[in-house]
Formats: structure tokens, C-alpha cells, sequence
């Protein structure tokens, strides 16, 4: 419709309109009433013109009028009253603040992303995934649709007991797995079942250390060296430990033959129990697969795992591989249903599992990780031969070791380049001496970046450290 202009600073009853607008006309005169009551010059309680009276000023048709009056009676804009006409509502006055707060500046994203964590989300399977979904879907039985059980998906559990078997050399039945949402929750159900103190590696997520610490599990550090956490350290008063044996994180390496028997001895004679996460033992480049701890001693070991990092944190899809006696417990803490992880994702990586898509997607990312582990090392041997990578065996990030007291000066000068990446110091246990366990250095995530953006964060990272 062509634009319509009605403007009048009175109409015939006195009622201050400003009406212009392109389009439906009662779109037009209803918009212009909101707005002279949203400004005030319309109070409440002022008696409207008759419609009829209102479609004469503003030369509309009477069902144009009457029919804008309706909707915005049934808006709650307008009263109407037998025999007392169309009043502005009754409402209440807005509170006007004394001040506009101010609006926090937003920190603007950095250009570059070498933080350590996550996939890159465009690698993500979609096809292949898609494929399980529609087969998971058709076969899927109808209680799948109900109310879901706290161990979750049989289909699944049976899919996860056989890969970790083949693939981490882990022993447990379907029915010592327990499906979760992530290691986060799993740590989470596990401090409500056992309680503390726990013992944690010096080096570590500091997310993990204060989600204990909210359950009101704490923590104390245990010394972490090249072939990972001295668990000769623990003691009997420690209910349990919390380790990353298949790649110490963040430092990297994997715990020593002789240290992983050793934790399931002192689990075995103290009682306590060893918390293995297995963040990423699937990715290894250099060196032959390392099994998990758990199977050295299932009913003293659980084993945390999750899709987060080989597939995508949006998935909310990981496991507990349990000792017996702790199985009925977990499950009790999880509650009567399954509220965590959707049935149909449950499904649909059972499929992924079986028909073999997981260990192809898993064998593609090994060797992308390994290039772009590659493509780093050789940058800093080119642009800064002065510093040493470790950890780069395996995972999906390194260390490059900094000279002492240079680590926060590196960080600020990273995010001069645009680069977001962190310190070492980030992840040490605030109770870890800083002369015994402390040292310099950044914490290098080479899996996030997408293909063309990460030879550019590369050149970011060496601009940004220091002259040898």
C-alpha cells in the first residue's frame, strides 16, 4: 500500500496522534496509539473518541478504527467498559532510574584462538553423523521416548564397552558404565559419592579443582615431573586422586609404567580410589597406544571419558567405567531419570560407534592433529629456536618452556597480536610450591584454530615471544 501521512497535533476530540506509515493502515493507527501511551501523552484513564468519531478525523473506515481498538484492548493496552467507552489502561508507572547504567564495554574477540580445549567445531562429522542419526532413529525401540534411565542407553553402553576394550584395553560390562554429560559431571557425582580430601595433580584444570571444591571435596597437590604425578606422594588420608595418566595436562607425557602400578597399589591397600581422566588418549602420534590405568584394577579405578574433545563439547555425551560397588551409588546421585544427555545423541553415537564412522573420524583428526603439531614445531624451530616444545606425543596442545619470569609478559604480548593463548601458571594447583613445581611457560592449543586461520596464529605466537 502507498505510504499514508495523517498528522494532526489535535484531532476533533483532542487526541494528540502522530500517524505516518507505509503498509496496513490499522497496523499504522495501532502502533501510534502504543507509542502515545508508551510516551505518557496518553495517560492512564483518558477516555478515547468513539470510534466511529476517530475513523471521521482520520478518514479511515469504522472497522479500520473499532477493529485496532479491539486488539489493543485484548493487548492490554486499552479498558473498554460497557457504557463508559474506551479508556487507556490502568497501569503501573515505570520506574524511571535516576541514572542510565552504564553499559559494560565489550572486550573485543581475539583475532587468533591457540587456546587449549576444544575441536574445531567445522571438523565436526556432520554427514556421516547425520547417517547414524537417521538409522539410529528407525531403529530405535519406542521406550527410547520415555522417561530415559539413569545409566543411560543400553545401546550405547554396550558400544563404549566394546571400543574402550579394543581401543584403551579397559575391562568393564555394560553395566559398570554410567552415561553422563561430561567429565565435569562425572567429577561432579563422583565427590557426592565419595567425598574427600582428594589428591590432584599439581598441574591441572582449574575448573576441575573448583568443582571439588564446590561439592565440598578439596584438593591437595601432588608433584608432577617427566614421567608424570609422583604418586609416591599419596597417603592414606586421601580418599581419592585425580590423574591424566594417558597425557599428564597440561605438561604432557604419559604416566610411568612404574608410577601407573603404583597407584593401583595404593588404591588396592588404602581403599582409596584413582580417578583416571582420559581427556584425549586417543590421540597419540609418536608412540605406541597407552592403555588406561583402569585396567590394571577395575574396582579401584574410574575411568572418565567423553566425546568433548574427539568429536564436540556441544554433544554432552560422556561416560564412568565404575567398580562394581560403586555403580548404584552413582546412579542414585543422578537421580530417577535421565536429565543430562538427550536419548536420541545416546542413539546415534552408539551407531557412530558400531558401524566403524567413529574410528575413521578418530584416525582423520589423528592426522590432521599431527600435521598442524608439525606445522608448530616447525615455526618456533624457524622463527624462535631458543625455545623448547614439550608434550607433543601425543594430545591436542604442547608446552612451549619460556625463560624464567617472562610467562605473564608473553601472555600480554600475545593479546597485543591479537592472539588468545595461556600461561602455564594457569593450570598449577595454587597449594603446588612454586619453587619445587613451578616454571614458565604457555599452554599452546593447536586443534581449535580453523585450516586457513592457523598458519596466521602461528606467526601471532612467534611475534609474540621473546628474542633468544
Amino acid at each position: 500500500m502507498d505510504s499514508w501521512v495523517n498528522s494532526a497535533e489535535v484531532l476533533g476530540s483532542d487526541l494528540p496522534l502522530e500517524l505516518a506509515g507505509t503498509g496496513n493502515r490499522r497496523a499504522v493507527l495501532m502502533g501510534a496509539l502504543r507509542e502515545a501511551v508508551r510516551s505518557g501523552r496518553l495517560a492512564p484513564g483518558t477516555r478515547l473518541p468513539p470510534y466511529r468519531s476517530l475513523a471521521a478525523d482520520l478518514g479511515l473506515a469504522r472497522n479500520t478504527v473499532a477493529d485496532a481498538y479491539a486488539e489493543l484492548v485484548a493487548e492490554g493496552w486499552l479498558a473498554a467498559r460497557q457504557g463508559s467507552g474506551t479508556r487507556v489502561a490502568e497501569r503501573a508507572a515505570p520506574v524511571t532510574p535516576a541514572h542510565r547504567p552504564r553499559t559494560p564495554e565489550r572486550r573485543s574477540r581475539p583475532v587468533h584462538d591457540l587456546v587449549q580445549g576444544q575441536p574445531d567445531p567445522s571438523a565436526f562429522p556432520r554427514t556421516a553423523w547425520l547417517a547414524s542419526a537417521r538409522r539410529a532413529l528407525a531403529a530405535a525401540p519406542n521406550d527410547a521416548f520415555g522417561p530415559g534411565d539413569p545409566h543411560g542407553r543400553p545401546e550405547l553402553r554396550r558400544a563404549l564397552a566394546g571400543y574402550l576394550a579394543r581401543v584403551r584395553g579397559v575391562r568393564a560390562s555394560p553395566e559398570r558404565i554410567v552415561l553422563c554429560s561430561g567429565a565435569a559431571h562425572g567429577l561432579r557425582l563422583l565427590a557426592e559419592v565419595v567425598g574427600g580430601p582428594w589428591a590432584a595433580e599439581a598441574y591441572g584444570l582449574p575448573f576441575h579443582r573448583g568443582l571439588l571444591a564446590s561439592h565440598g571435596v578439596g584438593t591437595r597437590p601432588v608433584g608432577v615431573d617427566g614421567d608424570g604425578a609422583r604418586v609416591g606422594e599419596l597417603t592414606r588420608r586421601d580418599r581419592a586422586v585425580l590423574l591424566t595418566p594417558a597425557h599428564q595436562f597440561p605438561t604432557g607425557g604419559p604416566l610411568h609404567p612404574a608410577r601407573r602400578a603404583a597407584a593401583a597399589d595404593w588404591a588396592r591397600s588404602t581403599g582409596g580410589l584413582v580417578v583416571e581422566d582420559d581427556y584425549d588418549g586417543e590421540f597419540r602420534y609418536d608412540r605406541q597406544p597407552v592403555g588406561a590405568v583402569q585396567g590394571l584394577d577395575p574396582e579401584h579405578v574410574v575411568l572418565l571419558g567423553s566425546v568433548s574433545k574427539s568429536l564436540s563439547p556441544a554433544l554432552r555425551l560422556g561416560w564412568m567405567v565404575l567398580p562394581e560397588r560403586l555403580v548404584a551409588p552413582v546412579v542414585a546421585a543422578k537421580g530417577e531419570r535421565e536429565q543430562f544427555s538427550s536419548a536420541t545423541d545416546q542413539l546415534t553415537l552408539a551407531d557412530f560407534v558400531d558401524s566403524g564412522a567413529y574410528d575413521r573420524h578418530v584416525r582423520r583428526m589423528r592426522r590432521r592433529h599431527r600435521r598442524r603439531r608439525d606445522q608448530l614445531v616447525a615455526a618456533l624451530e624457524r622463527r624462535a629456536p631458543h625455545v623448547r616444545v614439550t608434550g607433543i606425543a601425543a594430545g591436542l596442545h604442547a608446552v612451549v618452556e619460556l625463560p624464567p619470569g617472562t610467562e605473564r609478559s608473553v601472555v600480554r604480548a600475545a593479546a597485543w597480536q591479537g592472539l588468545a593463548v595461556e600461561g602455564l601458571a594457569d593450570y598449577r594447583h595454587p597449594g603446588a610450591k612454586r619453587a619445587a613445581d613451578g616454571r614458565d611457560g604457555l599452554v599452546v592449543g593447536y586443534a581449535t584454530p580453523a585450516e586457513h586461520a592457523y598458519p596466521e596464529a602461528l606467526e601471532a605466537l612467534c611475534r609474540a615471544l621473546p628474542p633468544g
